[in-house]
């Protein structure tokens, strides 16, 4: 590889044994990758097309799920294209794309989360003042601030590290992620700064947010009578996992990665796979299984299928 490409490429050197299992691979992750599209997008078309779905929670839900759809194209198809290549290489205006992507999608799941919890909060502790709240306009004032905040945000880091000189030309890892800053000759204290910012508003203050409407609604709850609580639980329980298994795969991500812990390939190589598999999979798993009415109309729609 000349100099000239040496600049313009990055290897990417994070596949475990990938000569011997290139095609296992690729079958997989194509698999996976279609499981996500038409299960994510059933649940979406579930709720679009019946009326009593238009509301809010459902609204936020759907808007979850085509956040877990873009999350996969962030990645899945140039993994699919390394499984079948002699080189698996990423130009870094490319890898710079992908990171903008991956952390922008990823701080929207956040956001949505957080607006989630908000809704259910609104409707189970101020039930009178809902329907005031929760306007339409509100939603799609919380729904475009959910997609353009981090992409915003996330912007900057690749305006300001496609100025860095590079000295390292080999990424220890199957996509590019948090840990591309370690291809610079100099680590930039602007960038690490910047990223901590984007951490805090993206990542920790949601949670926060989330931990707090939660444990308003389990105090308004337990003084309530068996019903409420199990209506509660029913609407709240599926947020309450989403957010869990997301946030701890994140924590690998965005804090072990930038820390500069040495894991062995073969563990990075997992853990990257659980991130990008996991979270959407489970997604519609969760809200198609433990929503009462998608499950409802789910089992309805494959009723009728011959």
């Amino acid at each position: 590889m000349d100099d000239k490409v040496n600049v313009t490429f990055i290897l990417i050197d994070g596949y475990v044994e990938l000569h011997k299992y290139r095609y296992l691979y690729f079958v997989i992750m194509l698999t996976l990758y279609i499981l996500i599209i038409c299960s994510n997008s059933t649940i979406v078309y579930l709720i679009w097309s019946h009326q009593n779905l238009h509301e809010p929670m459902y609204i936020f839900i759907a808007a979850l799920l085509i956040n877990s759809v873009l999350f996969s194209t962030t990645t899945y198809p140039k993994l699919l294209i390394d499984f079948l290549s002699e080189r698996q290489i990423i130009s870094y205006s490319a890898c710079l794309f992908q990171v903008f992507a991956y952390y922008s999608v990823g701080g929207s799941e956040f956001l949505l989360l957080a607006a989630m919890s908000y809704d259910r909060y609104v409707s189970i502790c101020k039930p009178l003042q809902y329907q005031t709240i929760m306007t339409k306009t509100n939603v799609n004032v919380l729904l475009a601030a959910a997609w353009l905040v981090p992409a915003c945000q996330c912007a900057v880091t690749s305006v300001l590290s496609a100025k860095k000189k590079l000295c390292y030309f080999t990424l220890k890892g199957i996509m590019c992620n948090s840990t591309f800053q370690t291809l610079h000759c100099v680590r930039s204290t602007v960038l690490n700064v910047y990223g901590l910012f984007i951490l805090v508003n993206l990542i920790i203050f949601p949670t926060i947010f989330i931990l707090f409407t939660y444990t308003s609604i389990f105090i308004i709850v337990y003084r309530s009578s068996r019903e409420v609580r199990r209506k509660a639980a029913q609407t709240c329980l599926p947020h309450l996992i989403v957010l869990i298994n997301f946030s701890c795969l994140s924590v690998y991500d965005v804090l072990l990665l930038r820390m500069g812990t040495e894991f062995p390939k073969i563990v990075r190589f997992i853990m990257t796979l659980q991130l990008l598999m996991y979270h959407p999979l489970f997604n519609p798993i969760i809200y198609g299984l433990k929503m009462k009415e998608i499950y409802k109309h789910l089992k309805s729609l494959f009723c009728k299928m011959p």
